[in-house]
């Protein structure tokens, strides 16, 4: 899918130097993943305290070799 987006030209600049990337396409693809990503784990993190813990879990038995 093509899309033209009016990107700030030095944060796109910057962007590229930072990622080392070749286009400024995989700048920005990569952007919107790690942004996708980085959304995805605060939702997770949101959930931390919610549940309760498994009494039945033995978190030590891991541990063992």
């Amino acid at each position: 899918m093509t899309t033209h987006l009016a990107i700030d030209d030095n944060l796109i600049n910057e962007a590229l130097k930072l990622g080392h990337f070749k286009t400024k396409e995989d700048t920005v693809v990569t952007a919107l993943k790690e942004f996708i990503n980085r959304r995805k784990q605060m939702e997770i993190v949101d959930l931390f305290g919610q549940f309760d813990p498994d009494q039945d879990y033995d978190y030590k038995q891991g541990r063992r070799s």
